[in-house]
């Protein structure tokens, strides 16, 4: 792959100077006086490198002097930049003094400005430009001798910058029709096999292996009898350690064997589907010790791998290996056509005779199918896909699609190459969050400026474009781990992964800049030129300093799901640093600002120790993002962070010990994130009206509100915040005030239009506010929280949130009812539909509520109450039909189950916590009626059910679809006998995580991959006996 990509990505860098050149901060504090001679000259030789840059790339391809001149302009280029962000610190530095920051610090001011002294620096940054000047002339010398020539560049496509936000540009249709005869195939020898089998799927990169895998994984068919299925991405490095812990879903256990022990118990007995994708590992002891493990596993248990390598498949394999056919040219022709005529209303026939030439050059790859339709769909004319044709090279086996894809990267506008190739320092297959990504981009100074558009607007464009092309993968919004959710307003983010081949090109173009350590440090060196480092490792802190000894010009630093006692100390020296993200930070002692000048991004999320973050944070006066999510025990910021004047995101959702925000906050002027305000009742913190001139989007959580008033909430200007979607207010519920202060407050807090979810908690107002019930206010309202509002009278008229998709209604005293008409269970002909959109609802202490009026999609249902009102008419009613999940919580005893239609429900998942009344104390009484409706049931957990006495066998017979049960603190059950449960694979009381059921001496088709120990619960404390009997026969007494 040498030859393969020829761009060093230096344009955007040699840019980035010319740009920080001239810059009105220097120019207004005279940062630059006393060398304006050497200014001016960089300020016309830059201009002359890029207009023959283009040319110095491409004939780097083939003279080593024109490939040795742009490392050497690269160098230069690098040094450069470091300079004039010197510069602009020393102006922001100049003008926080001036606003008084030195004054606050007091004498800290000098040991953390050492070179404060305007001579000093004047002296010390003179010579340092003209090193760099010195060299630019000599570089210009040698760019004339070298002939390099002006190219004019072709303007980059604006369509791009037209498409959705929400990247959707999937092929998946044409890949299961493609692939429907062998997946049919492959799924049917899994189903008939009753061994263990070992099936490689070989074939050369970009064809699809992953893909093709990941249909099968997720055929229904191998979903209902496969009782474990796991995904390992394994790649280049065969961790028997590391995929024994993803299999187990466990750390990464360090101790190989006490990982592959935890194996062995992991897979014993049970039917299992385990695919290990991106298998390169040639390594026979290494696969028969995995294998060994492996081999535990009940009968009719299989394993898939992809590899490019017939060697590995031999040594791997069990069976023939399916060698993966290339993709039919129709299929190709569908792909590249959809790519390519997306942007345009009409499919020119001059264009659609020249896709089958397109076609042939991608031998049977549907990536390179798909790179080359990105390529194409910003050409228009003949002329230019003439030109991309005469381009493009037709692929060979041992290419593969190479050309095709150095074609596609080659086609980037400058700083999108840029972009793509910083990806070079993630590992392969790992999951990028967006967000984050392009906030790196933003601190290295990758995403060129515009007047008038925000950096992360065109940071986003330039990732759904680089989507659109295919570079990223798997781009999809993630639901947050149910941890996250509880302090994220917002319910998903944004992932993506990269295709190994495209991970492939951006390493190629990064060289050694970029470096993955997933390892032991020790077996990979910093180098000279490293510049963007990935770092996951969890040992020693001495081992990890020693790694940082070396001084590279480093400038970003993942320290991914490393527990660090303290950063290493060399590290906090590298003042060449622009973003530092430390997961999981478990020290007290933080960074040293003085190092730091530099730094854009810190991320220091998780941090379990942090208390309070030192004041001298404050000097990084060129930070933008400031991440502390989930720092639990964090109390207070820095109160001089108003000179923190370049910070653009401050994190802190999840802090919940946060006592109050820093003063005057509003001088934040770029603010323009904040998650999570914490209104103090101390003189020295910001009350809401802080808030007024910021530009806040996304999420806010106000909390404390008992320390603000009506005038300061009006002050906040919520309303005119427009970019701001999701908004949460909430009071001490130990505090109490005069009913007039929650409605004045939340009354003055009015949202913006667009709002897609509103949390209100521990309101103690007689009525919600006007603009509460104001249909205009809230009509993109997705999701809504009330919680704990218990003197209210008066509610939202939810009936009218047609957009509404998620309620929760907590510890609401006086809610009666959520629509009008009580009694409508069905729209009749010319009625509205009431809640067209609500999928999930969870009502939880709302004692007059009695009644739901149906929703027609609803899917999930959670309901908590003392007396089963709400429950009955669920159960009695014909709301079962739609939903998919129910939890029940009810603590009455004595109620009685009334009357239940016994329509057939489309439930699959059922937790019920108490709810006696749905069993009786004895087996001669039953409730028959209620379960018979459960006929789709697949996963029931009971808890607290303690009017068990005997396990309910004559309701539970009816359960044919059942495969998962979770049995928690029934304390007076004595006796279990299950019976007619085909499907069941599982039993488990989950608080002692004992399994209950595993045989693996039955062989009968239903009991396979069921799995009983001899382990018994201590929370069971009653129980006594423990029968499975299935249709084919007996497995246990």
């Amino acid at each position: 792959m040498a030859e393969l990509v020829t761009s060093m990505v230096i344009g955007p860098l040699v840019s980035m100077v010319k740009e920080k050149a001239s810059s009105y901060l220097r120019d207004k504090y005279k940062v630059m006086e006393g060398m304006e001679e050497q200014h001016e000259i960089l300020k016309r030789k830059l201009p002359a490198i890029l207009d023959v840059i283009t040319d110095a790339e491409e004939q780097a391809s083939h003279r080593e002097g024109a490939k040795a001149w742009l490392e050497a302009l690269k160098k230069v280029a690098y040094e450069a930049n470091d300079i004039f962000d010197e510069f602009k610190y020393e102006a922001l530095r100049r003008e926080a003094k001036k606003n008084g920051h030195y004054r606050e610090l007091g004498m800290n001011a000098v040991k953390l400005f050492p070179t404060h002294n305007r001579i000093v620096f004047r002296y010390r940054m003179g010579n340092k430009l003209r090193r760099i000047v010195q060299f630019i002339e000599v570089l210009v010398a040698e760019m004339n001798a070298f002939g390099f020539k002006y190219q004019r560049q072709a303007l980059a496509s604006k369509q791009w910058r037209q498409t959705d936000s929400i990247i959707d540009y999937s092929e998946k249709d044409i890949v299961e029709r493609s692939r429907a005869a062998e997946k049919q195939k492959i799924v049917k020898a899994l189903l008939e096999n009753d061994d263990i089998m070992v099936l490689p799927i070989v074939g050369m990169g970009g064809l699809g292996k992953t893909t093709f895998a990941k249909l099968i994984y997720n055929e229904p068919k191998i979903q209902e009898n496969f009782q474990l299925k796991r995904w390992v991405c394994v790649s280049d490095e065969f961790d028997l350690g590391e995929i024994a812990s993803k299999i187990t879903m466990t750390t990464n256990d360090k101790d190989c064997d006490k990982a592959l022990q935890k194996l062995k118990q992991e897979v014993c007995g049970k039917r299992y589907l385990l695919v290990l994708d991106d298998v390169w590992n040639r390594d026979a002891d290494k696969w028969a010790k995995l294998k060994t493990c492996l081999v535990q596993g009940g009968a009719g248990s299989a394993i898939l791998t992809t590899t490019r390598l017939t060697e590995v498949a031999r040594t791997m394999g069990s069976v023939q290996a399916h060698n993966l056919t290339t993709l039919e040219k129709s299929f190709l022709r569908e792909i590249i056509e959809r790519r390519a005529f997306n942007l345009q209303k009409e499919k020119p026939s001059e264009l659609v005779d020249m896709v089958d030439k397109f076609v042939d050059r991608c031998v049977g790859s549907p990536l390179a199918a798909r790179a080359l339709g990105s390529v194409l769909s910003n050409r228009t004319t003949p002329e230019e896909w003439s030109t991309l044709l005469r381009k493009s090279v037709i692929c060979d086996d041992d290419s593969e699609i190479l050309p095709i894809l150095k074609l596609s990267y080659e086609d980037l506008p400058s700083q999108m190459k840029q972009c793509f190739a910083f990806c070079a320092v993630f590992p392969k297959d790992y999951e990028i969050d967006v967000e984050m990504l392009v906030k790196l981009w933003m601190a290295n100074d990758f995403i060129p400026s515009k007047d008038g558009v925000c950096l992360e607007k065109i940071g986003h464009s330039i990732f759904n474009e680089l989507a659109r092309r295919s570079f990223f993968q798997d781009v999809e919004e993630t639901l947050m781990s149910k941890y996250s959710l509880e302090y994220n307003l917002c319910r998903f983010r944004k992932m993506c992964k990269i295709h190994d081949l495209m991970h492939d090109i951006a390493l190629h173009v990064m060289r050694e800049e970029c470096i993955t350590v997933t390892g032991t440090p020790n077996s990979t060196r910093l180098k000279d030129s490293s510049r963007h480092l990935f770092l996951s490792y969890d040992r020693t802190n001495t081992l990890l300093d020693a790694f940082f000894e070396k001084r590279t010009p480093l400038q970003t630093v993942l320290l991914d799901t490393i527990r660090l006692d303290s950063l290493p100390p060399h590290l906090l020296k590298y003042n060449s640093l622009r973003a530092l993200y430390c997961r999981c930070f478990m020290g007290t002692n933080l960074i040293q600002p003085k190092h730091l000048h530099h730094l854009r991004y810190l991320n220091l999320t998780y941090s379990q120790n942090m208390v309070r973050l030192p004041e001298e944070i404050s000097i990084l006066y060129n930070l933008q993002t400031l991440d502390l999510s989930a720092c639990w025990p964090l109390r207070c910021l820095p109160k001089n962070m108003k000179y923190m004047t370049s910070l653009r995101h401050l994190y802190t959702h999840g802090c919940e010990q946060l006592e109050c925000m820093p003063p005057e906050l509003r001088k934040l002027t770029a603010l323009q994130t904040l998650t999570y305000f914490v209104v103090g009742n101390v003189s020295d913190s910001s009350n809401i009206g802080e808030l007024q001139k910021l530009k806040l989007g996304g999420e806010l959580d106000i909390c404390n509100l008992e320390n603000s008033n009506e005038e300061q909430a009006n002050g906040a200007n919520i309303e005119e915040k427009v970019d701001l979607t999701h908004l949460s207010f909430k009071w001490s519920s130990d505090i109490k005030k005069e009913p007039d202060h929650y409605e004045n407050v939340l009354g003055a807090l009015r949202p913006p239009a667009k709002l897609q979810l509103l949390k209100v908690r521990s309101y103690k107002g007689a009525k919600f506010p006007a603009w509460m019930t104001d249909n205009s206010t809230l009509r993109h309202l997705t999701e809504l929280h009330l919680v704990d509002c218990p003197l209210c009278m008066e509610f939202p008229e939810f009936w009218q949130l047609h957009a509404l998709q998620v309620l929760y209604l907590i510890g609401l005293d006086n809610l009666q009812c959520l629509c009008r008409s009580l009694n409508r269970w069905s729209t009749m002909e010319g009625d509205e539909l009431t809640f067209p959109l609500l999928e999930d609802i969870h009502v939880k202490n709302c004692p007059k509520l009695t009644f739901l009026p149906k929703a027609p999609i609803l899917r999930i249902l959670k309901l908590e109450e003392n007396s089963p009102h709400l429950s009955q008419s669920v159960l009695v009613s014909g709301y079962m039909s739609s939903l998919s999940q129910i939890k029940l919580s009810i603590c009455a005893d004595e109620a009685i189950l009334l009357p239940v239609n016994e329509a057939e429900a489309s439930v699959t998942k059922l937790k019920l916590f108490g709810c006696n009344m749905l069993f009786t104390t004895s087996q001669s009484r039953t409730t028959l009626g209620l379960w018979q409706c459960f006929r789709n049931l697949e996963k029931l957990e009971l808890k607290s059910c303690d009017v068990l006495l005997f396990w309910p066998l004559r309701e539970f017979h009816s359960l044919e679809s059942l495969k998962e049960l979770i049995v928690k603190s029934c304390n007076n059950l004595k006796s279990i006998d299950i019976d007619g449960c085909p499907k069941l694979k599982s039993v488990w009381d989950e608080q002692e995580d004992t399994e209950l059921g595993t045989n693996t001496q039955d062989p009968s088709p239903s009991a396979r991959g069921f799995a009983i120990s001899r382990h018994r619960s201590s929370h069971w404390h009653c129980l006594t006996v423990l029968r499975f009997s299935f249709y084919q026969g007996s497995w246990m007494h």
